[in-house]
């Protein structure tokens, strides 16, 4: 399961977080990755769900921010991010995507 938001802003964005990872915070020189549970905690949402739900956002004007195994996997199946876009810290992926 993953958490899934959007936040409403000049350009919406559209937050979505494994479950396991939502309030961790990781450091690797000076990177950093902060998984605040104000920006990302969402609705739980199943990966079938999170997957049909970024298909039809992606027609919008959005951020995607997406951190997390199951959630970058199903940013790649829902087409909202690439694989070339797709980063690591400390062994988490994590994504950004302006469409």
């Amino acid at each position: 399961m993953v958490f899934l938001s959007v936040k409403e802003s000049y350009r919406n964005i559209v937050s979505v977080c494994d479950e396991d990872l939502l309030g961790k915070y990781f450091e690797e020189g000076k990177r950093q990755l902060d998984i605040k549970k104000d920006f990302y905690s969402g609705e739980s949402k199943s990966m079938e769900e999170v997957i049909e739900l970024l298909k039809a956002l992606r027609k919008d004007d959005l951020t995607f921010n997406l951190v997390g195994k199951e959630s970058i996997d199903a940013g790649l199946k829902s087409g909202v991010i690439s694989k070339s876009g797709v980063m690591k810290l400390k062994g988490i992926p994590f994504a950004l995507s302006l469409l």
